[in-house]
């Protein structure tokens, strides 16, 4: 267990010296955190017409409230995740040229993830509809379903873990990006995803120091009585937590990226030690 984690370690260490060298790809996760918060703010519209068209309709309120908000939630689940993935494949295709060593910008993420649009919105329409589904089973069997929800879910994350750097990389729509992840995983590093698990739990770290140094900050600055040292507490708080989420988003995108290229074609990418990923893929020992 400690080597895999020093595996880990060390994998996280070599995608943040990438991401030190193209700062760029901090764009994408921005990008996409406000275009998936200007999709929640103009779904609230068509939800307050429902809950004041359900008012007046008296009796019938909970019905239409039932068939409309689901109808409603594919709705947003669909966009949310077109959103998301279409930035997603931004991000992975300039890590993807990154680590092949090619120039990279923006603009070219961007293009790229345009070319992909018909296999993004096929891809977001089976995501919405997972999401749906474990949605509608959490809210029928409570605790149960909120227990087969998780693992139903965890299962869905660990399969498709690879989906996007298939979009990314190839000329696949959205079914076969699934079952190519599917075989990757499976013929590569199986169970064993090292990485992936190690940035979460460096983060995870990450934040909860962030949310005590928060708490100090802002203790201190409310104990000087100055709305002005507040308020500037509170805004480095806040730009602290956004640029750790940025960091994750980007880091997680370059390290799939690399873990794809090795898996695909048994390389290693620039700033990866071919032995290390070596490790990190082996295969789970029986």
């Amino acid at each position: 267990m400690a080597g895999k984690f020093a595996r880990s370690w060390a994998l996280l260490k070599a995608s943040a010296a990438v991401l030190r060298s193209d700062k760029s790809l901090l764009l994408f996760p921005l990008l996409s955190s406000v275009c998936t918060l200007l999709v929640a703010a103009s779904f609230l519209v068509p939800v307050g017409m429902l809950v004041i068209g359900g008012a007046h309709a008296g009796e019938d309120f909970h019905q239409r409230m039932s068939v409309g908000s689901y109808l409603l939630m594919f709705a947003f689940y669909l966009v949310q995740y077109f959103v998301i993935i279409f930035f997603q494949t931004a991000l992975t295709g300039v890590a993807l040229m990154h680590l092949r060593g090619e120039p990279t910008s923006v603009g070219a993420g961007l293009a790229l993830a345009r070319a992909k649009l018909p296999q993004i919105f096929g891809y977001a329409l089976i995501a919405a509809t997972v999401g749906l589904l474990l949605r509608m089973i959490q809210e029928r069997l409570g605790l149960i379903g909120r227990l087969v929800v998780g693992f139903i879910g965890l299962a869905w994350t660990v399969a498709t873990f690879l989906v996007v750097p298939v979009l990314a990389s190839k000329e696949v729509g959205p079914v076969d990006a699934v079952k190519e992840s599917v075989e990757l995983l499976k013929r590569s590093w199986g169970e064993n995803l090292i990485g992936n698990g190690g940035i979460g739990v460096v983060f995870a770290v990450l934040m909860v120091l962030a949310v005590l140094v928060g708490a100090v900050l802002i203790g201190a600055a409310v104990a000087m009585q100055s709305v002005v040292a507040i308020v500037v507490a509170g805004v480095i708080v806040v730009m602290g937590f956004v640029l750790l989420s940025l960091v994750q988003a980007s880091l997680q995108g370059i390290y799939a990226a690399a873990l794809y290229r090795y898996a695909e074609a048994g390389e290693a990418s620039v700033g990866f030690d071919q032995a290390l990923l070596q490790q990190a893929f082996a295969p789970k020992k029986k």
